[in-house]
């Protein structure tokens, strides 16, 4: 049994070393006929859309983004960027207001078809901060003719975005479903900041306090922070069956390896459309033989357990050395990016995640 596929894309919501333009046009164009339909850019590292978010990009960084969304454009993707207007909920004035509606105008000359508000990051326990949040996005999507979405500063049950920001207000997702305009998409990661699986029981609790279906922020293949960023992600989708129908759409946030996202990206177009019949192990080798080549999908599987699961603290010296110069020799793209990991070369700080 198949189910309908929900709305693909990629939110580049990582921590770490920004992927280069030449990356991201490679990956939008690489999943466009895998179903991947949106393309949202707000990595971490960018301060114009975080610490920095009052202040418009240079004229360069600008350019970019021009060329970038066009490129989306050409290819039939819907562009979108992530706006984090950090710590406005502390004092959304006339003097903030303005600052925002400032910055929506810049952006909006991207002429994005997809804007997301971004609350994630940033602490949230204060009084009424549903209400300030949703005047918040009420006001983007008055300035802007795009689709709107935000990501609330508890956007998932995981008890960790309390420890780290504060008590979560009671009732704050039935009161943002309350408040919100039915047309704004809300993001929601699950269960777990970073979700093993995603059911309907749950999916569906969250779309009655939400009042809508979530559009889910799936963080997976993403590998950075301190720990993650010593494994890669390359194994395919589990625990995404069944789900099509409780979902708004379905944005995965990639690996800081752009090339080896494409092919864990590949397998969760091919779990929702082959429903009952999808096989895991099957779906990785085809998306890897599709993506790289037989050569080095046949070495990523025989490597896998390796580059994986054990990551770089556990692979003896001489081990990663001859691993290393295997993938180097290959002179593909992406097995440049399994030999760049084994030299350390994407490892993230606990400095880089406070600060970016």
């Amino acid at each position: 049994m198949t189910e309908t596929i929900p709305p693909l894309g990629i939110i580049e919501g990582y921590f770490g070393e920004p992927w280069t333009w030449e990356d991201r046009g490679d990956v939008m164009r690489g999943l466009k006929p895998h179903g991947f339909s949106f393309f949202i850019y707000a990595p971490k590292a960018d301060p114009y859309l975080r610490r920095r978010w009052q202040e418009n990009h240079p004229a360069d960084a600008t350019a970019a983004l021009e060329r970038f969304s066009q490129a989306c454009r050409d290819a039939g993707v819907a562009f979108g960027i992530g706006l984090t207007p950090y710590e406005l909920h502390d004092d959304w004035t006339g003097e903030g207001k303005a600052a925002l509606t400032a910055r929506l105008k810049a952006l909006g000359a991207l002429r994005p078809d997809i804007v997301a508000i971004l609350f994630d990051d940033m602490h949230g326990d204060i009084p009424g901060l549903a209400q300030t949040q949703t005047e918040i996005v009420h006001h983007a999507a008055a300035a802007l003719p795009a689709r709107l979405l935000m990501c609330p500063s508890y956007y998932s049950d995981d008890p960790v975005l309390d420890r780290v920001f504060g008590a979560r207000p009671a009732r704050y997702l039935e009161d943002l479903g309350r408040l919100l305009d039915p047309a704004v998409d809300v993001f929601w990661t699950g269960e777990e900041v970073c979700s093993r699986e995603f059911t309907r029981g749950h999916l569906d609790r969250v779309a009655d306090d939400l009042r809508r279906k979530p559009v889910l922020w799936d963080n997976y293949p993403v590998n950075d922070g301190p720990r993650m960023s010593r494994f890669l992600h390359l194994r395919a989708f589990t625990g995404r069956g069944g789900i099509a129908g409780s979902v708004a759409g379905h944005a995965i946030n990639p690996a800081l390896q752009p090339r080896l996202t494409l092919a864990p990206a590949m397998t969760l177009a091919m779990s929702y459309a082959q429903g009952d019949a999808y096989r895991y192990t099957a779906a990785f080798l085809e998306a890897a033989r599709q993506c790289y080549g037989a050569e080095l999908a046949a070495a990523l599987e025989t490597d896998l357990l390796t580059l994986n699961d054990s990551g770089l603290d556990r692979i003896p010296g001489e081990r990663c050395t001859s691993l290393r110069a295997k993938y180097k020799a290959m002179g593909h793209p992406a097995a440049d990016e399994v030999a760049r990991f084994l030299e350390g070369g994407y490892m993230i700080t606990g400095e880089a995640v406070q600060t970016q």
